[in-house]
């Protein structure tokens, strides 16, 4: 197949009209770029992306909330290079290696060995769907087949294959698929934003349980699990929940015998504070979901971790009754690697209690969208800070998040809001003096956005 040379140094125009042509883009209205600017990237150095005319964009997002400690990592790049001259990939079946064996050992230690198991996978909405599977699996070999519908919390994501998409309420993402998915049943969120007079984020937390108490009661019988995003519902606009609701939530799975799936996909490793969200609530899941940050944001890579009795219901001499699921580059040495290295970070730099140092100097630089007349619910969990934009005109709503995606850039800022609400997921390696910039600028591009729409 002749391709044409890619040429070092190549027209930053060029390089845009190119993957236009050729490049399917994630998440996108491919027609939004014949107007919204592409970026072609040809480097990464810390938080910092370079395109091809040299121009840096700081990655408040975190590539999508993967890149925890910087691009280019020099200690991240040294294991992998390592890796590289070692062993690139062996199959997992039959076979095993180093680095997933250290990998699963390590995360399990880091649930006290809670979860016992890691059943490796690529990316985010796999993991959902191996938990989904095991789930539904493990009550139907323990002699309970009925049990194979979920639970999932409203406006929750959980990735975009049509497992997921069954467990999944973003009307985005699923309304087209409808007709293939297999639906869940859907329960209150436990949004602190919906309080109502005189109630506090526990207060909601708990009428959310409630919704959830009356459905068991009715079909716990027919459930298999419910799966959630514990602290904070991302895509749902960075919608946060008091602790309280995981703890209930734990509680209420124990009593009508159905398992909770934790997915800290995103809300994992480090994201809200604690290494899993999870642990703020003082619970574990049965089945926990792990992927995005757990490779530093360098390879595809996610994890199901699970408890001893869900991985003994499969340990047995008839092969039916193992977990039949798999892919060709499950526990891939390179990305289990790239996680190691990941963890090494976190156990040698104090990262998590260094992370709370930043977070508060972040929240006090973000202090004064507070008072912005245009902004509602400025909020924080760990890492993750966010606030609702307000705009009168339903047209402005719609377009708010790319304008303001445009003039972050034109700031040398890359943030990506979910509608009207701005969030930042930055890495956790910024300086003090960036991290005064990153809120200045989301400032400033706030204001160039809703001035745009006077």
């Amino acid at each position: 197949m002749n391709r044409p040379p890619l040429i070092h140094g190549a027209d930053h125009d060029d390089w845009v009209a190119r993957s236009r042509r050729a490049v399917w883009h994630p998440c996108t209205q491919m027609k939004h770029h014949e107007r919204l600017p592409l970026i072609p990237v040809a480097r990464g150095a810390g938080p910092w992306l370079y395109d091809q005319s040299g121009r840096r964009y700081l990655d408040g997002i975190s590539s999508w909330w993967v890149n925890l400690f910087g691009h280019a990592n020099p200690r991240i790049n040294a294991a992998l290079k390592d890796q590289l001259d070692t062993l690139e990939h062996a199959m997992l079946a039959g076979c095993t290696h180093r680095s997933a064996i250290e990998l699963a050992e390590r995360l399990s230690a880091l649930t006290q060995h809670t979860l016992g198991h890691a059943f490796f996978a690529s990316d985010g909405a796999s993991a959902v769907e191996i938990a989904l599977k095991m789930s539904f699996h493990t009550w139907r070999n323990r002699g309970h087949a009925g049990k194979r519908e979920f639970i999932c919390v409203a406006h929750g994501y959980h990735g975009e294959t049509l497992g997921a998409l069954g467990v999944t309420d973003v009307a985005l993402f699923k309304d087209a698929y409808d007709p293939l998915i297999r639906q869940a049943h859907v329960v209150a969120s436990p949004d602190a934003r919906q309080a109502q007079e005189g109630e506090d984020a526990a207060a909601v937390a708990a009428r959310a349980l409630e919704d959830v108490r009356v459905l068991l009661e009715a079909r716990s019988n027919s459930i298999a699990a419910l799966i959630v995003e514990p602290l904070v519902q991302c895509a749902a606009g960075m919608a946060m929940h008091h602790p309280s609701y995981l703890t209930g939530l734990r509680a209420l799975c124990d009593r009508y015998e159905v398992h909770l799936i934790a997915d800290e996909i995103a809300v994992g490793c480090g994201r809200t504070g604690t290494f899993f969200a999870c642990e703020q609530a003082g619970i574990w899941p049965d089945l926990l979901c792990l992927s995005k940050g757990i490779s530093g944001g360098y390879l595809p890579l996610s994890l199901v971790l699970s408890r001893d009795d869900i991985f003994a219901a499969f340990y047995d001499d008839d092969t039916t009754r193992g977990f039949l699921h798999s892919h060709s580059y499950t526990g891939n040495p390179l990305a289990c690697r790239a996680a190691l290295a990941t963890l090494d970070l976190f156990a040698s730099d104090n990262v998590l209690a260094v992370n709370a140092e930043k977070s508060a100097l972040l929240r006090t630089a973000l202090a004064p969208l507070a008072v912005h007349p245009q902004v509602r619910n400025l909020r924080q969990c760990g890492t993750i800070f966010a606030f609702d934009a307000v705009l009168d005109d339903a047209r402005h709503a719609r377009t708010f998040s790319r304008r303001f995606f445009e003039h972050a850039l034109s700031r040398e800022l890359l943030l990506r809001p979910i509608g009207t609400t701005v969030y930042l997921m930055p890495p956790y390696i910024l300086e003090p003096d960036e991290l005064t910039w990153l809120a200045a600028r989301t400032h400033e591009s706030l204001d160039a956005t809703l001035l745009e729409h006077c």
